[in-house]
């Protein structure tokens, strides 16, 4: 099974985060299938992630996975952890479908 999950980077106090499609035995540290971004928590909120989207979304379509924590961050840039979804998008449907039916 893949797993969408944290590895981490960086030095000692100074934590740096990989986003990354990981077979689900492999260590947190360990052998990687895709890398699909970066996390680094000290830094200022607009430079602090980055994801590639087509390819999380990829791998979620595929039955990746992803862990409470890599959840989180891929709401943070719209990409909804349940597969197939966008958050943009789906709030767009629903306003649209609204608008139509009043």
């Amino acid at each position: 099974m893949v797993v969408l999950r944290l590895k981490r980077m960086g030095r000692r106090h100074r934590p740096f985060y990989r986003i990354n499609a990981m077979d689900r035995r492999s260590p947190r540290d360990g052998r990687v299938i895709e890398k699909i971004g970066w996390y680094d928590p000290l830094a200022p909120d607009d430079r602090q992630l980055s994801v590639n989207v087509p390819r999380a979304d990829y791998w979620l379509s595929v039955g990746a996975q992803p862990s409470r924590t890599v959840a989180s961050l891929l709401r943070r840039v719209g990409c909804d952890p349940k597969p197939g979804k966008t958050l943009s998008s789906s709030s767009d449907q629903q306003s649209a479908t609204a608008v139509a039916d009043g």
